[in-house]
């Protein structure tokens, strides 16, 4: 029987992306770093990225070892109304910062941010590209962006307090209570 269509790649291919892309995002950041470029960096076909990784933003959430894409964890936003919206946004990141494996892998990026400046860089533009844009689509206000800012830094003291100062009472708090309280003040940053 004759193979048709593409070759697979080698089982060491994807983990040869991986690193590409590391390095690449690493050394230029987010918004310079291209599909191709890491294809090259990598020596493989830029298909190949796409098939592994669906995106330039899934790959800098595996690269990265990002639990979630925020273009697939945030679907659905604007067609929501305003509380509904808010409820969704502060109960999937609580979600996200109360599971260990995502919590470790969003804690860990946080942290290297604080330290590394190009840590810190990486973050600023994935956020700003990918999440800061979500977020803001659901304001129609001109300000929309700031907004969203100030929607992600809420959401980070949460996580930082609940989970790296473990301030008791939202320590303890169940992700119910947090989000009734946290939901309203999300609904006004985007109203």
């Amino acid at each position: 029987m004759t193979r048709t269509g593409r070759r697979p790649g080698a089982p060491h291919t994807r983990e040869a992306i991986m690193t590409a892309a590391r390095r690449c995002f690493g050394t230029s950041g987010y918004e310079a770093t291209s599909l191709r470029r890491v294809a090259d960096e990598a020596g493989v076909d830029p298909a190949l990225l796409i098939h592994y990784f669906g995106s330039k933003e899934g790959l800098f959430t595996a690269a990265m070892g990002l639990p979630f894409r925020p273009s697939e964890l945030f679907a659905g936003l604007p067609e929501m109304t305003l509380p509904e919206a808010a409820r969704t946004i502060a109960g999937l990141f609580l979600r996200l910062a109360d599971g260990d494996d995502s919590r470790n892998a969003m804690l860990a990026l946080v942290r290297s941010a604080v330290s590394n400046e190009r840590a810190a860089a990486m973050l600023r533009e994935f956020v700003t590209e990918e999440l800061l844009t979500i977020i803001g689509g659901v304001s129609t206000r001109a300000d929309a962006r700031m907004r969203a800012s100030l929607v992600a830094a809420q959401l980070i003291g949460v996580a930082m307090l609940r989970h790296v100062v473990k301030i008791e009472t939202l320590a303890d708090a169940s992700p119910e209570e947090i989000v009734a309280l946290v939901a309203p003040v999300i609904e006004q940053y985007l109203r």
